[in-house]
């Protein structure tokens, strides 16, 4: 039964009825339209304090909803735990790299949660010194439940360490100073801090920004090592409330960079690293719709931007004139410019062709001159990894595949050779030849082409009729999802699912308009992209509808939400992971930490009638109907500053109320933790765990 008094907003019921959320009348009113949000007061008024009686009784009352709710699957979730576990190499460590007299890397203890950081001296004759921690991760998260390790730089002169360290989820980093000589913490303390950390050239100071009251990063500042914080030096302050503030440093350590943006224009400042208090060389002004990065070799600027062609040039301008661009390498219908990385010899582009990671290494002194470095398989990923010597003969990448464990290659310039470093070990066995995978076109509504990677055991009857399978998508933000390996998916795929990424408008996949295409007053081609997808795997055989399970986190999550109110019959389970669903509420508050840089990809409801009509149009809480809905898992970070975690709460209340049918909805709010969920390595695959066994459930397949 539904409480309706202010006093007393949730029913306590025993755990075997689920909580029932009081419906208290409040509405919103903009552009004379009046909207309501009945569960508004799930939204404590002290945020980021959440500390209101009466939701954390909600909360907690949800939590053991979902505990009942999964206690009857506790073996089937400690079976899938254990498997996954047993695909992590309980020892694993990085490949070790050179940066300038040491070599570096990083490793997990057996039954660790936490890394462990490593260096040793190396000369140039080859004779390495002893190995040396130089930070413990494990020591750092005693005593906590939740930890996380933010940015980590090691100064110029490698004697000093800067890191940074979130305990609750928050975002909110503590940074502080190590001196890997003595081993000592050095009293500088800076809390609050939200941005890289840039050291100086002469390992005196750094650069880093602090978050505001609304978790707006509008500032870089300069801290010399032994002074008071409060003292710190502000370089530069972003007016724009909707843009950000990041440092950097340029690739041969000469330049440090300020950096400050939106989701579609950038604007750079460059200062001499060994002159941090000089005036900052604006590189070029703002431009709307203008984003551009740039990096610095011998007094030329090279910068990459998207001024000419959505797919972004290469130009380049002297460091005397860092406004007179020439184009380097033109904008391309079919080449994605992704990215450029200097080296002191040559330089490498980064990109895709056809929605394929592509790596390109080219000369400053022969333009003509290009390299692709080629691999065996038709879908992949491949990307430069770790490369922190601007004067090196040989690159380190990394590379995966749908089926090809993550692989770590040193390319070797000079002959072009790939050489193996590591590859992904998988203790409880793992054979590649066992899967199949495959990359589809399938249309949208509208014509479009939608990329479509797919996976599956080769023993599986002929893929189609009707085999389960998993959807996933992202599709927001020009983020790739990219078709790599995932040991956690052969859960699913070992018992009989096929495992499909739906490559859809929103991400970049092919290309810089393929974002534009889903964002703003396209963003209903996501939605409807997604559902295509489902329908083409459908009408080709594949599978049948009721027999896809989705999940999505983030902006994914309100992909989730969005499909699941436009197309429910296609679903046979669902999970929403962090969902972004309350899109219209909180995008009308410009008070939340991330709403005003977050219109450029949503829209300006508060200023724009059209786009508040839009968002209303598919937010997926505003858009809960009285239908019929598949088994729901919905999960949120009482600490999480990306997604609030009312809008989840606020979503599960309604569609509780809303919906027609008896399928399981469960609801999971991690109170210790922010948007990534559980921290540690392990801790973290329990969630995975506990999804994929709700999936099998709700499924079958088990």
């Amino acid at each position: 039964m539904t409480n309706s008094s202010a006093d007393s907003p949730v029913s306590t019921s025993p755990v075997s009825i689920p909580p029932v959320a009081a419906r208290i009348p409040h509405s919103l009113t903009a552009h004379n339209r009046t909207v309501s949000d009945d569960y508004a007061w799930l939204r404590d008024s002290n945020y980021p304090e959440v500390s209101d009686p009466a939701i954390l009784d909600y909360l907690h009352a949800e939590n053991a909803w979902f505990e009942a709710g999964m206690a009857p699957h506790a073996d089937l979730v400690e079976t899938l735990y254990q498997e996954m576990k047993g695909r992590i190499r309980q020892d694993d460590r990085s490949v070790a790299q050179r940066d300038g007299p040491y070599l570096y890397w990083r490793e997990f203890a057996v039954g660790g949660e936490y890394r462990t950081w490593w260096r040793r001296a190396v000369s140039d004759d080859g004779i390495e010194g002893a190995a040396e921690c130089i930070l413990d991760e494990p020591a750092l998260a005693a005593g906590h439940d939740y930890f996380r390790l933010g940015v980590m730089a090691v100064s110029p002169d490698h004697r000093l360490l800067a890191y940074g360290i979130d305990v609750d989820g928050s975002e909110r980093f503590t940074v502080q100073i190590r001196d890997l000589v003595s081993g000592d913490l050095l009293p500088d303390t800076i809390p609050g801090t939200l941005s890289a950390i840039a050291w100086t050239g002469d390992s005196r100071g750094f650069l880093y920004g602090l978050a505001n009251a609304q978790w707006r990063t509008d500032n870089a500042r300069l801290h010399w090592l032994g002074d008071d914080p409060a003292a710190d030096v502000l370089l530069y302050h972003e007016a724009d409330e909707g843009f950000r503030v990041d440092v950097g440093a340029s690739a041969n350590d000469q330049w440090l960079v300020i950096v400050t943006g939106d989701n579609e224009t950038s604007e750079v400042r460059l200062l001499p690293a060994t002159d941090p208090l000089a005036t900052p060389l604006l590189v070029a002004a703002r431009r709307k719709g203008i984003e551009y990065s740039v990096d610095e070799r011998g007094g030329t600027l090279y910068i990459h931007t998207n001024d000419t062609h959505p797919n972004f040039r290469l130009a380049t301008a002297p460091l005397a004139d860092p406004g007179a661009w020439t184009t380097l390498i033109a904008g391309s219908e079919r080449f994605y410019l992704t990215g450029v990385d200097l080296f002191a010899d040559f330089y490498v582009i980064e990109g895709r062709e056809d929605g394929l990671d592509q790596i390109e290494l080219r000369y400053y002194d022969d333009p003509a001159r290009v390299e692709r470095i080629a691999f065996a398989e038709a879908s992949y990923v491949a990307g430069l990894d770790e490369n922190p010597e601007f004067s090196t003969q040989t690159l380190r990448l990394s590379y995966e595949s749908m089926v090809t464990p993550g692989t770590v290659y040193d390319y070797a310039v000079a002959d072009r050779t790939l050489t193996v470093r590591k590859v992904q070990d998988i203790p409880s066995g793992y054979d590649a030849s066992a899967y199949a995978t495959q990359r589809l076109m399938l249309p949208a509504r509208d014509g479009a082409l939608v990329p479509v990677s797919l996976v599956w055991r080769r023993d599986l009857k002929r893929p189609g009729g009707d085999n389960p399978l998993y959807l996933y998508a992202y599709g927001a933000y020009g983020y790739a999802v990219p078709p790599g390996f995932s040991t956690g998916r052969l859960s699913l795929v070992d018992r009989g699912y096929i495992h499909a990424i739906a490559h859809i408008r929103g991400g970049d996949d092919l290309g810089r308009q393929w974002w534009l295409d889903g964002k703003l007053t396209k963003r209903t081609n996501t939605f409807q992209d997604f559902i295509d997808v489902a329908q083409g795997l459908i009408d080709t055989g594949w599978t049948q509808a009721g027999r896809i399970a989705i999940a999505g986190g983030s902006a994914g999550g309100e992909l989730v939400g969005a499909v699941l109110n436009l197309a429910p019959h296609l679903w046979g389970a669902a999970a929403a992971h962090v969902p972004f669903v309350d899109v219209l509420n909180t995008m009308m508050d410009a008070t939340l930490p991330l709403t005003p840089g977050e219109w450029p990809e949503w829209g300006n409801p508060i200023e724009d009638a059209a786009a508040f009509d839009l968002l209303l149009g598919y937010s997926p809480y505003d858009n809960v109907s009285a239908q019929a809905y598949p088994p729901l898992l919905v999960t949120a970070g009482l600490n999480d500053p990306r997604v609030t975690y009312w809008e989840p709460a606020k979503w599960v209340a309604k569609l509780r109320a809303t919906k027609t049918d008896s399928n399981a909805l469960l609801f999971k709010t991690n109170m210790g933790a922010g948007h990534g969920g559980k921290s540690g390595r392990f801790e973290s695959l329990r969630e995975d765990a506990e999804e994929t066994a709700f999936m099998l459930t709700a499924m079958g397949g088990v």
